[in-house]
């Protein structure tokens, strides 16, 4: 069997243990078992990929290897779950930059003549430089787009800038040249590829992009932002899969590049928007709402919530981005279980969008262990939400938001959400009545059946826990 063929052949193994391990993932209960299918894919994959000796040296190699391994190590040892969607971004933006450095080698490779032809031999096509140019510039394109997009997306969830729309008068016309200068300058380079200046200015122009595509988007928008973005990291993977003739580069990237835009379109329809609605929400003008926010904050404490808790019979928990901060996921799952042997039922409400990345709220309260049977999607518990005696919201501001459904002229206007005003009770646990993520007022807050619990979450549940346990 010659190398070629042994190649191809684990590559396609590798590919569907990449499929079978996406299957995998689809349900908590099989995640891990999916990730693991995963890796092993992945490290056949690049065990086979370093057989092929023309690639590169080996010493480089291994000390990529080693360098990023220990980077990675550190990153995931120390990050916080609250840091997760920062971190999820931050990765994304490193493929996007590595996508980004395999085109602007490839440039630099298809540039030199003798090196064109090697190429040509490694892809097994013929001599089209003009074709590979032009994908090699497409990996940097999208490759920079997605880098600074990413960085932007960092910054804006771990609020080191403003998480509020960012505009400027004349900002369409500025994105609009800067479409027109991806093709003048994508031209002059496949033109002139020797010229290292419009390598240069395709990376300029790339990464500018991404930054001005990012900073109109909204913090409610983010969740929404992070998938797009790890769908472009694989469409850019593509393209540098095809600029080098990697055929498990071009396999992987396209099964990211697709399961991203597919959770992207469903964060999209679970908020009721379009793609191009979310994309464009930071230039659209705003619209005032005649809609004043009336009425009181009534606070009460953790011991009076106690009473009411005692006496219920079913209960649903909203978690949010606070929950996260609080780490209250393991103080939740205690309290389930006391009013659970009260006699009493509990679930859990999960908005597509809850959190700061899709499936935030899953992961947590998975790392609780409680049953994924408890969790129930937004349209279920909306159903019944009158039969709840007790609506809890942990932390969540903007999915609970009644502004979503009667404040025309709010950023989060015709988003569905969680429609807790319509339990008997709502608990608020908060730190303050301030706006949320997306900076919208609540007007839940001021409800007649709600009370507000101030404090941090995991403190006011042990309270409430402690509670339980000297009754």
């Amino acid at each position: 069997m010659s190398n070629e063929i042994l190649i191809n052949a684990v590559y396609i193994v590798a590919a569907c243990l990449f499929i079978l391990g996406l299957k995998l993932l689809s349900h908590p209960s099989t995640s891990r078992k999916g990730n693991m299918v995963s890796a092993v894919g992945m490290f056949l994959a690049v065990v086979i990929t370093l057989i092929h000796k023309d690639i590169i040296e080996y010493q480089w190699i291994i000390a990529g290897i080693i360098v990023g391994g220990a980077v990675g190590a550190v990153f995931a040892k120390r990050v916080e779950m609250t840091a997760m969607p920062e971190l999820v971004s931050l990765f994304n933006g490193f493929g996007g930059l590595a996508s980004l450095a395999v085109g602007w080698t490839t440039v630099i490779e298809l540039a030199n003549p003798d090196v064109a032809d090697m190429a040509a031999a490694v892809t097994g096509g013929g001599t089209n430089t003009s074709l590979l140019l032009s994908i090699a510039y497409i990996s940097i394109l999208i490759g920079g787009i997605t880098f600074s997009g990413s960085v932007i997306a960092w910054a804006k969830l771990g609020e080191r800038m403003t998480t509020g729309a960012i505009t400027f008068k004349g900002q369409n016309w500025v994105n609009i040249s800067f479409i027109v200068d991806f093709f003048v300058v994508g031209y002059l380079l496949v033109q002139n590829p020797q010229d290292p200046m419009w390598i240069y200015a395709a990376i300029a122009v790339s990464i500018m992009f991404g930054v001005l595509a990012v900073i109109p988007i909204g913090g409610a928008d983010m969740p929404v932002v992070i998938s797009l973005l790890n769908s472009y990291s694989g469409i850019a993977a593509t393209a540098a899969g095809f600029a080098i003739g990697n055929n498990i580069l071009i396999v992987a990237g396209l099964l990211v590049g697709a399961s991203g835009i597919i959770l992207t379109n469903i964060m999209c329809k679970a908020m009721n928007r379009s793609l191009m609605n979310v994309l464009l929400s930071g230039f659209s003008k705003p619209v005032d709402s005649t809609m004043k926010i009336e009425g009181e904050l009534k606070a009460m404490t953790p011991d009076d919530a106690f009473y009411v808790l005692e006496a219920a019979q079913s209960v649903l928990v909203v978690p949010g981005y606070g929950m996260a901060v609080a780490q209250a996921q393991h103080a939740v799952k205690e309290l389930q279980e006391l009013v659970e042997e009260n006699g009493g039922e509990v679930v859990y409400g999960i908005h597509p969008v809850a959190g700061r990345m899709p499936g935030h709220m899953n992961v947590l309260l998975a790392e609780a262990d409680v049953s994924y049977d408890l969790l129930l999607e937004m349209d279920a518990v909306n159903q019944r939400m009158e039969t709840f005696d007790v609506a809890i919201v942990i932390g969540a501001n903007d999915v609970v938001n009644p502004a979503a459904k009667e404040m025309k002229g709010s950023p989060i206007y015709g988003m569905p959400v969680i429609e807790v005003e319509r339990a008997r009770t709502v608990f608020v646990l908060k730190r303050s009545a301030n706006a949320g993520f997306a900076g919208v007022d609540n007007p839940l807050f001021f409800r007649e059946n709600t009370r507000m619990i101030y404090g941090d979450a995991k403190e006011t549940l042990n309270s409430i826990i402690r509670e339980f346990g000297d009754d």
